[in-house]
């Protein structure tokens, strides 16, 4: 989830993922390699690692109709807040799941996904923790195996430190930098989605850092 993003105990979440199972995946490993069929179409799946209280991924969908949006979090009061927005929302383009966002080639087939965005992962700043971060190599050979051929990482962040390590990390997994900001807010870029820490921090005057990067066939 969004790094530091806490959440309290929130009574009646499970139950309430359960009672909405056309927005909440209830066995998402019955669905691997069939998500098109859960969807209804073909259209291509993009997958946000971590939705936190789900703002990003709802928005993503309601901005991309023509874009499938699965929201993927662990932290069970945190994901049946992101459902309240997804209830709101009501678009046939958004599922969410409660699952291990390490686990995922036990829900998406072989180049199943079209692209997967991180957004405020957790740092894990100390060395010994390095395979935790979402964009250490054991993550990327995972990535790799879900996403077509030359799929893409959106990856947007305001620890500078987590953003060094993802640039070196995706460069010596032999990805292609397609572009890369320093400054998201100060850019010329059109369309950004903002989540609920990217709004608090950046009010705070942190530079948002983001980075498409893109697997090489």
């Amino acid at each position: 989830m969004e790094a530091d993003m806490r959440v309290r105990n929130r009574p009646g979440a499970a139950e309430k993922l359960a009672s909405y199972p056309q927005y909440v995946v209830q066995d998402p490993e019955n669905w691997r390699g069939r998500w098109q069929e859960r969807f209804g179409n073909d259209q291509p799946i993009h997958v946000e690692i971590g939705s936190g209280k789900g703002r990003f991924v709802t928005e993503m969908a309601k901005a991309h109709p023509d874009i499938n949006y699965i929201g993927i979090e662990i932290q069970i009061s945190v994901i049946s807040l992101a459902l309240d927005r997804v209830i709101e929302a009501d678009v046939p383009n958004l599922q969410i799941m409660r699952v291990d966002g390490g686990d995922l080639t036990n829900f998406f087939a072989d180049h199943e996904i079209a692209q997967i965005y991180l957004n405020f992962s957790d740092p894990w700043p100390k060395k010994r923790h390095e395979k935790r971060r979402l964009t250490s190599k054991r993550f990327l050979d995972t990535y790799r195996q879900i996403l077509r051929p030359q799929g893409e990482i959106h990856f947007k962040t305001d620890n500078r430190g987590l953003f060094e390590y993802s640039l070196s990390s995706f460069s010596k997994y032999g990805m292609v930098l397609e572009q890369v900001w320093l400054d998201l807010h100060e850019s010329d870029f059109e369309g950004n989605i903002l989540t609920e820490y990217e709004e608090k921090f950046s009010a705070k005057g942190h530079p948002i850092y983001r980075v498409e990067a893109r697997f090489q066939a």
